[in-house]
């Protein structure tokens, strides 16, 4: 399987679970909230955030899929590698917060590091290649001998 294909289908599979996941978060919050790792969540109106937190997820996964269908790859390495971001910065907010570090660590955590890990193959995917130069097909001294 060549490292396009293998590209393609993470990047596709991230795609869908961030659909999912946010989704979650818009349509029933209260289920979902629990599994972020954080020890207590908001009350009353404080309810909104978890809603954005879903508007997030899904908005980040129309940019991913947006450059997925585009073609865009060069791009999409570069923002995979930028959104990364995201998973780190709920890590950091669990463990801030006294969460569940196995939460932070085996979810946010592990997630982090694998869309750092598939933005760097998809910019190695589209690197440009540059030839080394021709060396010369015979030196002076052999030249000077005929």
């Amino acid at each position: 399987m060549s490292l396009k294909a293998v590209n393609t289908t993470a990047t596709a599979a991230l795609v869908l679970f961030t659909f999912w996941f946010g989704g979650q978060y818009i349509l029933t919050p209260e289920t979902v909230a629990p599994t972020f790792g954080l020890p207590s969540w908001p009350a009353g109106d404080g309810g909104g955030f978890l809603v954005l937190k879903g508007i997030r997820d899904v908005g980040g996964g129309l940019v991913l899929g947006a450059l997925l269908l585009t073609g865009h790859r060069r791009a999409l390495g570069w923002a995979i590698l930028a959104e990364s971001l995201i998973p780190f910065g709920d890590m950091s907010n669990v463990l801030a917060h006294q969460g569940s570090t196995s939460a932070a660590l085996g979810m946010h955590g592990a997630t982090a590091a694998g869309m750092a890990v598939l933005g760097l193959l998809l910019l190695r995917e589209t690197r440009k290649v540059t030839t080394a130069p021709e060396r010369a097909q015979e030196s002076a001294p052999e030249l000077a001998t005929r």
